[in-house]
């Protein structure tokens, strides 16, 4: 790289020769400030060379490799950023997608555990309600029974009132006795056919 810039240099300092050569033929025409043939703009072209020599130089050497690297480590820092973010951001997937395998395996879980739970409870409310409809069934055979034999008590009742009050108006009305088996079986009859 120092032998390039020398190179160019030199190549700065000839044309600014070259510059300097041609002044004279054109001494006499153009602005005053162009005039080379004056002594005062020869000496401020050479200090105008050599001052953009060494800033040149000056910049090559020293402030453009600084830059440079300046330039370098932030395109590192900016490469490394994006490196993290990227790796930040697979995490971030990873996650989310851990995230929603979890959430749906306890969606699974819960709605395993309520489908159990609404199971056991008709289980139980099966259970439940199989007992109530023995125990009803015994109830209502147990009120069967009582309505039957009440029924049998008020019908040997009526029976025996019906016969006694037959008797007695027959009685009565013809002012005879009648015979208790004849009268019992007539109610019965009578009591029998109603019946169905």
């Amino acid at each position: 790289m120092g032998i390039r810039m020398a190179k160019r240099g030199r190549a700065v300092a000839a044309a600014v020769a070259l510059m300097l050569a041609a002044a004279p033929a054109r001494a006499g025409e153009g602005m005053p400030q162009l005039d080379f043939g004056n002594s005062l703009t020869q000496a401020q072209v050479v200090w105008l060379a050599i001052i953009f020599f060494a800033l040149y130089l000056l910049l090559s050497k020293w402030a453009l490799p600084q830059v440079a690297s300046v330039l370098e480590l932030r395109a590192n820092a900016i490469a490394g950023d994006l490196d993290a973010a990227r790796k930040a951001k697979a995490e971030a997937d990873a996650a989310a997608a851990e995230q929603a395998k979890a959430t749906r395996e306890a969606h699974a879980g819960a709605q395993a555990e309520i489908n159990a739970a609404l199971a056991a409870a008709k289980a139980a409310t099966d259970s439940e309600s199989a007992a109530l409809n023995a125990r009803l069934d015994a109830q209502i055979a147990d009120a069967e029974r009582r309505i039957a034999a009440a029924r049998v008590a008020a019908m040997g009742a009526l029976e025996q009132v019906a016969t006694e009050t037959a008797r007695d108006v027959v009685a009565r009305l013809t002012g005879t006795a009648i015979d208790g088996l004849v009268v019992n079986r007539a109610v019965a009859a009578a009591l029998a056919a109603r019946a169905q």
